[in-house]
């Protein structure tokens, strides 16, 4: 994509530490956004902030009704919607049996089903107004399993897989599918037990600023994936070819890692 100006984006999860920025970052580009979060009060400001601008919409992709809503907002636009990004989800940092059901079965409809479900919903839309591109949000952690991480990385997993398939049933059709996995990241959805432990292990963390620039970055490419952060993405090839030698190298570093469950 050679510009983003004047294109109509989709935002889920508008109003989180990353979608803030993002929206700031692609309203500096020029792009007509419709920002969508579960929180009012916080998706009011940052449309307030960009200067009324752009169309906001409260919803909770979560829940079947509200997504239909949305979708019929979204039709009823001056502007056909060309893009949508996936960004709402939650994380919890904890050991596999410090996981209730609740907590299982929240993050897995929030950062898979729901996303899966959303997208559905907007197909026909967006293959109505093609050329047009489906971007999915993941993590570095969808392709590499993490003690602490382990419903986390099911999701993310989940959806690195559903972006992949997702691509190929939709070609030709003028649907792109796009998938972008940054690493760790400063924002509320890691509390000062994941602060502490990445400084610890001497992990690098990005501000939700240089995430947000760098989806803007890879929006304006022709890639079908990219992996946001070094070493991180090279573990990632790392971890796909040879697996075991990851293995033994997050092993090692268990203790620290179970030291701040």
């Amino acid at each position: 994509m050679q510009s983003l100006r004047d294109v109509t984006i989709l935002i889920t999860g508008a109003a989180g530490g990353i979608g803030q920025k993002l929206a700031k970052a692609l309203h500096d580009q020029g792009a007509k956004l419709i920002l969508t979060d579960v929180n009012a009060d916080k998706l009011t400001e940052l449309n307030v902030s960009l200067g009324e601008k752009h169309y906001d919409f409260v919803a909770d992709v979560s829940k079947t009704t509200q997504r239909q809503s949305l979708l019929d907002y979204c039709e009823n636009l001056p502007y056909p919607v060309q893009m949508i990004i996936n960004l709402a989800g939650i994380n919890r940092f904890a050991a596999i049996t410090d996981h209730s059901d609740n907590d299982i079965e929240r993050m897995l409809t929030i950062n898979l089903s729901s996303q899966i479900a959303l997208t559905r919903d907007f197909i026909p839309l967006l293959e109505k107004n093609a050329p047009s591109t489906i971007v999915n949000v993941g993590s570095i952690l969808g392709s590499i399993g993490m003690p602490g991480y382990s419903v986390y990385c099911a999701t993310k997993f989940g959806l690195r897989g559903f972006s992949e398939a997702l691509h190929r049933e939709l070609a030709g059709s003028g649907v792109d599918v796009r998938y972008f996995a940054p690493r760790a990241t400063k924002t509320p959805l890691n509390n000062d037990n994941v602060n502490d432990m990445n400084k610890a292990l001497g992990s690098a963390m990005d501000s939700p600023e240089q995430v947000a620039n760098a989806i803007v970055d890879f929006l304006l490419t022709d890639k079908r994936r990219h992996y946001f952060g070094w070493p991180e993405k090279l573990f990632v090839r790392i971890n796909s070819i040879l697996p075991s030698i990851v293995d033994k190298s997050i092993i090692k570093q268990l203790p620290i890692i179970k030291r701040y469950f």
